[in-house]
């Protein structure tokens, strides 16, 4: 129990009287006045309703211009105004005695000017006449309940505004006058409250047989019990003189000790209205004595329950009623006047209150009161900094981080943690820290800061705890976070935040650095997604291969070969593995040549299409390991390994890399292969030569002097610089150069001139031959020279004898179809005659004899060709250096007319004609003229 006297009190409803509008004129208002004899009043739907001793309901809008229609023909008793329906429930009498009557009226319908009375009956439980004490209608309007002054409770349930659709009877009989009734609705729950002058009951309507529950034992007079809203969870609230009860349907609630005689009791907006006696007064019954005498004087008091706190106090004379409308209270008093209480603003509150409180150090109630106003975030973070900031002031750390913790998300937390950075105030800071993080508001400076924190004291379960509990989602920076760990020592924490949030590099770098456990990271690698895999092995391929080397060789193989994560982190859809560049990991191996040896092998065995460089580095390393062997049968095997790996095909593209890595190493055989396959025979004579095999040289020239014929020229040159006696190879070059005719005699002569071993025996047999040939040739020429000059002058001979002499044809028959010639027939000077029609029909040209025409195109184009290679001196000069016979290849150009001087004709001689050049031209070349017979 609280007693009222220890509640703060403050003044958040400002007073005013009600004042006639103002008039034409402009002059001052006076006070507004309701008419005389007002004994009920009710509010809802945007009006104030009156019921007076004369039978009229009034109805008071906010524009103050009064309206009244007679409901009974002698006085109004009780009224209820509906919040959601324009619909109006009276009780009143017609007649004397004591036959109350219930009316129900559409104020948004009119009969004659007045609302409509949708319906009239007589309010009396059974046949005992009585008076109505109370009276309470559901906003449904399927429930209506009247309270007798004999304990009687008569329930309407239905359409209330019908007959018809309606059933009446009693629910409650009692000794004791009801003085209150209530409807409760909470969900498809209906409860009634029913309370008298000495007991409350709750009535459950919402099952058949109406089950009911004595909540308590002592009740309350008339108009001191009303029904909260739901921020008191709809409790209704019962008044007594010593203190307040609030029941729920099944059970008393709380109570507060508000002394005095209670006379109205409302429920306003969170806020409990009491009007109550002042103590100067003498009291009076709880029933009856509600009526104060003129010169009473009334206290009005408004209480926050929530908050525990008087929000307005005020002292009237002789309260008629408090009713709510437009958002404000109105205080009717017995001399006609209104009151109104118009609650203040809530920040212009807050600030009243907030200022004294502050000033008293009751920031707890500045909150409550702060939050029941809901004040925006904003204003509470404030009010909660100055309670910190009043209890760090104190000494008291623990309060203040408590506040300072409320501020998260609105108060910058550099302002909180500067004011904990002190050694002895590191569990406060870790508290505020931990929570700016579960927030999600930590940036990577507060996550640092609270790593530091846990790890300066030592809590390890703490630190486990901050790092494993999200499982879903993280409250820190993870990279920074692992930062801390690793500085501070705690590897395995970080090792797991690494491992769990799949940072891979600082795993992999904790793992290797700082743990030196080199096969869980290479574990870890092998279950990485391909990309993340291949990267690492390049970044962390050398420490691995110097700590694990077998291991880390086999993981290369499968990361360049058929990848797959042994965790299956690829992924469900991931069939076909991936194979990286086995090229780029080849650096990985410095200093392990046996492991590199191994992966190049593995490489080239199962993928033969790997890049060059593998093959590349394989075969130096072959030629590295066959330089530097001792053992003759290890060394004769690496040498194989070798020449099997030049002679794979890999290296044509690479010729001469190859060729320089077998130079390097001395490596013979393969040095000789590669000029046989890069066709360098000269290389490989060269190579005899400085080796001074005489008889490897003869078979360079007898195997590729075929190909190049100036090798026999290059051997004759080199033994005939040879002092030795190299008779037999020199006879050997010789008959090769003899048989192929490769060098003129003058040019042996003069090259084996510088050979004092080698005498004139030594060429003999060969001058003789070659001689010999010579004068054989000259006579097979001299003889075809007059044979030429004979032809010549028989074709000079006939050429003039066409020139000078008519020719007479004397063919017979024709030359194509071998007929006899007949009329028309067509003759040439070269002696072929034919009919005219064989001649049209075979003939490709009109001016030339179809039987003489390929021989004398043969004659044209070898002309043309003639002209057109004059100018080939490049050709020339190309075909005499290869040629065996240099002087056949002179004349064939001497017959062209490339050594012919060049006469230019720049004007015609005088009487000749180009078409009389042209026709000489053509009788020189023999080409014969058409005649037609």
């Amino acid at each position: 129990m609280a007693a009222y006297l220890q509640w703060r009190r403050f003044v958040f409803f400002d007073r005013e009287t009600v004042k006639e509008p103002s008039g034409p004129d402009g002059a001052g208002a006076k006070p507004f006045a309701l008419p005389p004899g007002i004994a009920v009043c009710d509010s809802g739907r945007g009006s104030l309703v009156f019921g007076d001793i004369l039978s009229q309901i009034w109805f008071l809008p906010r524009s103050l211009q009064l309206s009244s229609f007679q409901a009974y023909k002698l006085r109004v008793t009780h009224l209820y105004q509906l919040k959601q329906h324009s619909i109006l429930v009276s009780v009143g009498e017609d007649e004397e005695g004591i036959n109350p009557l219930v009316k129900v009226w559409n104020l948004e319908k009119r009969d004659g000017g007045n609302p409509l009375c949708t319906r009239i009956f007589p309010a009396i439980p059974g046949n005992k006449p009585t008076v109505v004490s109370c009276l309470t209608v559901h906003e449904n309007l399927n429930f209506m309940a009247i309270g007798f002054a004999d304990g009687s409770v008569v329930l309407t349930k239905g359409d209330i505004t019908r007959d018809r659709h309606s059933k009446t009877q009693i629910l409650h009989e009692g000794s004791y006058p009801v003085t209150g009734l209530a409807f409760r609705q909470s969900g498809k729950t209906t409860h009634l409250f029913v309370v008298t002058t000495e007991n409350i009951q709750s009535y459950m309507l919402s099952v058949k047989d109406y089950s009911h529950l004595e909540l308590d034992t002592h009740g309350c007079g008339l108009r001191c019990s009303s029904l909260s809203d739901p921020s008191q969870d709809l409790q209704f609230i019962v008044a007594g003189n010593e203190c307040v009860y609030l029941y729920q349907p099944d059970e008393r609630g709380p109570c507060f000790a508000f002394e005095g005689q209670k006379l109205i009791v409302h429920w306003y907006r969170g806020y409990l209205i009491i009007v109550s006696k002042d103590r100067k007064t003498s009291p009076k019954s709880e029933f009856s004595g509600n009526e104060a005498q003129n010169s009473d004087k009334q206290v009005l008091n408004i209480y926050d329950l929530c908050n525990k706190f008087i929000a307005y106090s005020s002292i009237f004379d002789d309260i008629v009623d408090v009713l709510a409308e437009w958002g404000s209270l109105y205080v009717l008093t017995r001399d006609g006047k209104i009151h109104v209480l118009q609650e203040k603003d809530t920040q212009t509150k807050l600030e009243a209150c907030n200022y004294m409180l502050f000033r008293k150090n009751l920031f707890e109630m500045a909150i409550n009161l702060a939050k029941s106003h809901h004040l925006d975030s904003d204003g509470l973070s404030e009010i909660f900094r100055q309670y910190g900031d009043h209890l760090y002031n104190k000494g008291n750390h623990d309060g203040a981080i408590q506040q300072y913790i409320r501020t998260i998300g609105k108060l910058e937390p550099s302002y909180v943690i500067r004011k904990f950075l002190d050694a002895q105030r590191i569990h406060n800071l870790t508290a505020y820290l931990q929570m700016l993080h579960l927030q999600s508001l930590a940036n990577a400076d507060h996550t640092t800061l609270l790593l530091n924190c846990y790890t300066k004291l030592k809590d390890s379960s703490k630190l486990e705890e901050f790092i494993k509990t999200s499982e879903s989602e993280v409250h820190f920076d993870v990279e920074t976070a692992i930062k801390v760990l690793r500085q501070a020592g705690y590897y395995s924490h970080a090792v797991y935040l690494a491992e769990k949030h799949e940072h891979h590099e600082w795993y992999l770098k904790i793992q290797l650095e700082d743990i030196k456990n080199y096969q869980e990271a290479l574990h870890y690698i092998g279950k990485l997604p391909f990309e993340q895999a291949e990267s690492n092995m390049k970044r962390y391929g050398k420490i691995l291969m110097h700590h694990v080397p077998n291991e880390t060789t086999e993981l290369l193989k499968i990361l360049c070969t058929d990848y797959r994560p042994s965790g299956g982190n690829e992924g469900p859809g991931m069939l076909e593995g991936k194979k990286a560049n086995s090229e780029e990991f080849i650096p990985v191996f410095a200093n392990n040549s046996r492991e590199l040896k191994a992966f190049l092998e593995h490489m080239t065995e199962v993928q033969a299409d790997s890049p060059q460089g593998v093959y590349d580095t394989l075969l130096e390393l072959r030629l590295q390991n066959w330089a530097h062997e001792q053992d003759e049968q290890i060394k004769e095997k690496l040498h194989n390994e070798a020449l099997t790996l030049l002679k794979s095909g890999r290296f044509k593209t690479v010729f001469d890399k190859a060729l320089v890595l077998c130079q390097m190493h001395s490596f013979k055989d393969g040095v000789l292969y590669l000029y046989e396959q890069g066709k360098l025979f000269q290389q490989i004579m060269h190579y005899h030569m400085q080796n001074e095999q005489y008889k490897k040289v003869i078979e360079v020239c007898e195997l590729y002097g075929d190909q190049e014929a100036c090798l026999w020229e290059q051997a004759l040159g080199y033994f005939a610089r040879k002092e030795e006696n190299c008779k037999e190879y020199i006879a050997a070059v010789l008959k090769h150069i003899e048989n192929k005719n490769l060098m003129p005699p003058l040019l042996v002569v003069q090259t084996l001139a510088h050979n004092s071993t080698a005498t004139l025996s030594v060429i003999k047999d060969y001058l003789v031959n070659k001689l010999q040939k010579q004068s054989r040739q000259i006579e097979q020429d001299e003889q075809r020279i007059q044979k030429y000059r004979e032809e010549t002058m028989r074709i000079r001979l006939e050429i003039e004898e066409l020139k000078a002499s008519p020719k007479i044809f004397q063919k017979t028959k024709c030359s194509i179809c071998t007929s006899a010639l007949e009329l028309p027939s067509v003759h040439f000077l070269c002696g072929h005659s034919f009919h005219q029609h064989c001649f049209e029909s075979y003939s490709e040209s009109d001016s030339e004899c179809p039987t003489c025409m390929p021989e004398n195109r043969k004659v044209m184009d070898m002309i043309r060709a003639q002209e057109q290679k004059r100018d080939l001196h490049d050709q020339f000069q190309h075909q005499l250096k290869c040629s065996n016979d240099g002087f056949s290849v002179v004349a064939d150009y001497f017959g062209r007319g490339v050594f012919n001087k060049l006469t230019l004709i720049t004007d015609l001689p005088s009487g000749k004609t180009a078409t009389t050049i042209e026709a000489g031209l053509q009788r020189e070349l023999l080409i014969p003229t058409k005649r037609s017979t």
